[in-house]
């Protein structure tokens, strides 16, 4: 399987087509064995080379109409402290050839869509409200300084010659997000910051940084889904296709919740990154293997089988004792369960609302389980979610067993995974096309992560972003992967 560095000029023929890293890598083939290493920091390499960014501009957008002032009340899963984070993504454009070359660029049309957004979408202006103790509290909606930082940069070179923001990115990702500006003195309050960063081809790339706190995954994609609507002028900000609800009491708040402790880099592992476009048939090999299995005619999706092949391999490059437990954490949607208490049952809730599933196994039987087998671990954690949701939203888990089911943890036998596909992040069109791909960015190098998303534009299968191995197992995780047998 060869290893290339452009998913556009990736053969189509091959089942796992491409592979990325973060760093320069020294490849080295002996035989049929890959070899992958680290390159030395310093090193030269001309396909790493950096590209300059010229920032413009950074405005302060406001909503384009008079909107309502005063705090908002968060949910206790908005509150949670790991939700402090500025969520970090770059969505890459290419240049539309039937765009009016009058009509307004990106920046200045989306910067104009997002004034209009914000008329419903308020709170996204808004500044996060502590308590004296420093606990999260509230969004603190109008008043002076409130509104979205948007920053207007350009790119003297074309897209194409930064291969699309491909792994090893050519431009530094801090140049492609929007800063900080100086005049905000507590960067914790921030709640959404946006960078249009237009390349000479007339691509472009949007760079977000968004608050966990007032918004999870479906929550932002619904907004930007707004602000392209409103940028393409389907719709003005009265007759969005979604409104907006706030409804933050809808959330359960069990008084017995347990909260964890914050994931702690000490002792952990440094964590290599690597990502893998998987092709249709590939999946579909899988799934047939379920399918064919005995099953009771049930199926499978793509997320399962590709979930259940990451983990595998991953427990076996990893070499965990065969008796140790490893753990698998997803999150799952819970506006479902919550469709009775949630406004217009949940259509237009755009806070915080999944709930995280754990599923355990000894690491022999994950490693050693067929493929349709581990999908079935999986199967039945998922099948539990209902009655564990409700579980701790009444109260009863935390009380009964001490647990956390949100603590996100550096514990090297647990596996994190994000499911971008079905977000709506790949759907969002500002007028120029949805996106050519989606760049999520994690700045944690130590806890397991694994992130499924969309591939290129218009390309079946999937794309998998891990930081899930050691950096000298990823040859060994990478080949589990490739083996289909």
């Amino acid at each position: 399987m060869k290893l290339v560095r452009d998913a556009a000029r990736a053969s189509s023929t091959s089942s796992i087509n491409t592979t990325r890293f973060p760093l320069p890598c020294q490849v080295k083939v002996a035989g049929d064995q890959t070899q992958i290493k680290p390159a030395p920091i310093n090193s030269c390499m001309p396909m790493a080379a950096a590209k300059s960014v010229e920032r413009l501009a950074q405005r302060l957008v406001t909503p384009a109409e008079p909107t309502p002032a005063g705090p908002l009340r968060l949910s206790w899963l908005d509150r949670y402290p790991t939700q402090m984070a500025l969520i970090e993504s770059l969505h890459v454009f290419k240049p539309s050839p039937d765009r009016n070359l009058a009509a307004d660029g990106p920046a200045r049309t989306i910067e104009q869509a997002l004034a209009q957004a914000l008329v419903q979408y308020y709170p996204l202006a808004g500044r996060l409200g502590f308590t004296d103790d420093g606990g999260l509290l509230q969004v603190d909606c109008g008043g002076d300084g409130s509104g979205v930082w948007f920053t207007e940069a350009e790119a003297a070179c074309g897209l194409e010659d930064v291969e699309y923001l491909e792994h090893p990115m050519m431009i530094p990702k801090d140049a492609l997000l929007p800063p900080t500006p100086a005049a905000e003195k507590d960067e914790r309050r921030l709640v959404l910051l946006v960078q249009v960063t237009t390349f000479a081809c007339g691509g472009f790339v949007v760079g977000f940084r968004f608050s966990h706190a007032v918004a999870d995954g479906p929550g932002a994609a619904q907004f930007m889904a707004a602000v392209g609507d409103l940028a393409r002028g389907n719709h003005t900000a009265e007759s969005l296709t979604l409104p907006p609800q706030w409804g933050r009491e809808a959330i359960p708040n069990p008084a017995t919740a347990v909260i964890g402790p914050l994931p702690s880099p000490a002792g952990a592992k440094s964590l290599e990154y690597l990502a893998m476009d998987i092709s249709a048939d590939y999946i579909a090999h899988y799934k047939a293997q379920y399918n064919s299995a005995a099953h009771g005619g049930s199926w499978c999706s793509a997320f399962e089988v590709l979930v259940a092949k990451a983990w595998q391999s991953r427990t076996r490059a990893a070499g965990f004792h065969p008796d140790s437990d490893v753990h698998l954490c997803f999150a799952m949607n819970a506006r479902p369960l919550l469709h009775a208490s949630l406004p217009r049952a949940g259509a237009g809730f755009y806070g915080n609302c999944y709930y995280i599933m754990r599923v355990s196994a000894p690491a022999g039987k994950v490693a050693g389980a067929s493929v349709p087998d581990v999908v079935r671990i999986i199967k039945d954690g998922k099948r539990r979610m209902p009655a564990e949701f409700t579980r701790w939203a009444t109260g009863e888990a935390g009380a009964s067993s001490g647990v956390d089911p949100y603590q996100i943890t550096s514990d090297y036998r647990t596996l994190l995974v994000s499911d971008w596909t079905r977000l709506g992040f790949a759907e969002v069109d500002y007028g120029w096309g949805p996106p050519a791909h989606v760049v999520p960015l994690t700045n944690l190098d130590y806890i397991a992560t694994c992130i499924l998303v969309k591939p290129w534009a218009h390309k079946p299968g999937a794309r998998l972003i891990t930081q899930c191995v050691t950096p000298d197992r990823v040859a060994a995780f990478h080949q589990g992967m490739l083996d289909m047998n």
